[in-house]
């Protein structure tokens, strides 16, 4: 309704009309699909869950920008802020060495999201991790090369590109602090990335279109990563909300069916040395259930689209 000279009048039909107006999102790389509108899937060889371990390898300048917004876990006081530098760089020279030796204990292959920067100064690191079978996923530049729609198109296209050469094999990418605009998507598959670990809209790996094919978003929980939990709670806590996620996705395969989940581990945080028994209890339990199937990001897309066909 509206006023005019005190008067109410009926709104003209023209007000309701909106040519986009449609279910689900506001974007073009996926349809509205509920869990309750659809059968449960199964997978062709009867796999339940499937749940991925992403360990991010970053480097954070001194002098981090700010525009759009800080990354996570950038520089805090005023420059030069070494307290919060070096104890990332902690996690680089010790914290991930901690983590591959759980992981080696426990014969688990992981997922390292790893920026170019990274590759560049650290080149034995990047040859233990593959020596061990781990996936090496891309994850950008630096954490001071953010992602974000005011960059334009050439120079997210050169962000996507530095990260292309650093990693020429890697299927999987991870963005920096996981942002995207919304050209990202599009130049990610424009460079031959099939498994995006930025988005976590669903239970099962979700086929994204772009402009240049087709990539699949594999869940990546942002509520379970140690930066999120760690920051407020407990290592008991993180490990309890872990395993029972991980429990509930197999207690429920019945009514929902597969899915597949994935969460992270960030060196300079679990790498601790009063954190590291949480560590080795995650895996410890996770790999007490038996019907779960801990893979690496690309192996989980790649086992989905195949166990579908």
């Amino acid at each position: 309704m509206s006023k005019q000279g005190g008067l109410v009048l009926p709104l003209s039909n023209d007000h309701l009309e909106y040519p986009h107006r449609k279910l689900g999102f506001d974007n073009p790389h996926y349809d509205w699909d509920p869990i309750v509108d659809r059968n449960p899937l199964r997978l062709n060889d009867g796999t339940k869950t499937t749940l991925t371990i992403i360990v991010p390898l970053e480097f954070f300048p001194l002098t981090p920008p700010t525009k759009p917004f800080k990354h996570p876990g950038a520089m805090q006081t005023p420059y030069p802020d070494l307290r919060h530098f070096t104890v990332r760089d902690y996690g680089n020279r010790v914290g991930v060495y901690r983590l591959l030796k759980a992981f080696h204990d426990q014969e688990i292959k992981a997922t390292f999201a790893v920026n170019a920067e990274i590759a560049h100064r650290y080149p034995p690191l990047i040859e233990h991790i593959t020596r061990e079978g781990h996936e090496i996923a891309a994850h950008g530049v630096s954490t001071a090369h953010i992602h974000h729609d005011n960059l334009s198109r050439d120079q997210e296209e050169s962000f996507i590109s530095e990260a292309r050469t650093a990693f020429p094999k890697a299927v999987s990418w991870m963005s920096p602090a996981r942002n995207q605009s919304f050209q990202t998507l599009d130049l990610l598959t424009k460079y031959g990335f099939t498994v995006n670990l930025d988005w976590e809209p669903d239970i099962v790996p979700l086929r994204m279109t772009t402009n240049h094919g087709f990539l699949t978003a594999l869940p990546n929980y942002n509520e379970l990563s140690d930066l999120k939990i760690l920051s407020k709670q407990t290592e008991e806590v993180w490990i309890d909300q872990i395993v029972e996620a991980a429990s509930y996705s197999l207690d429920v395969h019945g009514k929902e069916g597969f899915s597949a989940m994935a969460f992270t581990m960030t060196p300079y945080i679990a790498g601790q040395p009063f954190r590291i028994w949480a560590v080795h209890e995650i895996l410890t339990r996770l790999k007490s259930l038996p019907d779960l199937e801990i893979r690496t990001a690309q192996d989980s897309v790649e086992s989905f689209l195949r166990r579908i066909s």
